[in-house]
């Protein structure tokens, strides 16, 4: 009876091992461990070329964003305006708020499907994109704005590896480089270049051109990308996963260099980020975020 015992006790330890490993393959623990590891160890380098998000501290965490109830989700920085545009996709509206996260303005969406990004272009431009239906829309909004309607709106439709709702998640813009950055959010995780949209109101498109980087995308450890961000200065992208809660920085090779963890007891967090949907970065380099149902964080560079 002992040899079966035996048996039957390996044979459990290797099934253990061997779930071991495949939650944290599907986890991305492994590459996870390693880059801090590698981070950690060029600390010294890295700070003089790059956000080094670890250096980032919570200012503001967890505050409720009164006057909306769920859905608040994406995220982008208006230089203009100095304050913050963000959208909800339960009842569609296009919201603005100020830097400590007050509601000042709400525009109602007629049309939009399930809007889950938006990005600043330029004066009064933005682009959304309505996640299950894979399309981008470009919008205006001024003071006399009262609603926007997607069917007046620029569009461009990317039927790019369709799987129902898990489609464009995260938009970014580089100004100089006139490239659209949009974020795919799983199955697999993909971040596209878009050139050519969008483009002047009056003008037609010349010639849209979308493009990939799966090599990239290949080596990005984490499960999900809920945002994206663009940093002129470095040209550096960060990405927002919310399963993963992480914010990663990827320098202009498309290689993770740097990473802000959205869990408690990290820079400063009091309670994990329940479920990070948007990300922006003010011309200071401070970062805000945004997640679902309707909460508000503000990270600073620590002095």
């Amino acid at each position: 009876m002992r040899p079966v015992l035996k048996w039957i006790s390996t044979a459990l330890a290797g099934a253990a091992l061997l779930l071991a490993v495949a939650v944290g393959q599907h986890l991305h623990l492994f590459e996870q461990t390693l880059f801090h590891f590698s981070q950690w160890r060029q600390a010294d380098r890295l700070q003089e070329v790059s956000l080094w998000l670890p250096g980032y501290r919570a200012d503001i965490q967890a505050q409720v964003v009164e006057g909306i109830d769920d859905d608040l989700s994406a995220l982008t920085f208006d230089p203009d305006r100095n304050s913050l545009i963000a959208i909800t996709n339960g009842k569609p509206q296009l919201l603005e708020l100020s830097l400590d996260g007050k509601l000042s303005r709400a525009i109602p969406l007629v049309g939009f499907g399930d809007p889950e990004a938006i990005e600043y272009i330029s004066r009064g431009v933005y682009v959304i994109s309505d996640e299950r239906l894979q399309r981008l829309l470009r919008v205006e909004v001024s003071e006399r704005t009262e609603s926007i309607d997607a069917a007046a709106s620029q569009q461009l439709s990317l039927g790019i590896g369709q799987n129902g709702n898990k489609g464009f998640e995260g938009l970014a813009y580089d100004v100089a480089g006139k490239r659209l950055f949009v974020a795919k959010e799983r199955d697999p995780v993909r971040i596209y270049e878009v050139e050519g949209f969008p483009y002047a109101e009056d003008d037609q498109p010349l010639g849209v051109h979308v493009s990939e980087d799966r090599e990239r995308d290949a080596d990005l450890f984490v499960r999900d990308l809920s945002s994206l961000q663009y940093d002129q200065q470095t040209g550096h992208l960060l990405a927002l996963s919310d399963e993963s809660r992480l914010v990663v920085e990827l320098d202009i090779h498309g290689k993770a260099i740097s990473a802000l963890s959205l869990k408690a007891g990290d820079h400063g967090l009091e309670a994990d980020v329940p479920q990070a949907e948007g990300i922006a970065m003010g011309p200071d380099g401070t970062i805000y975020l945004v997640s679902e149902p309707n909460l508000f964080y503000v990270f600073r560079k620590a002095d």
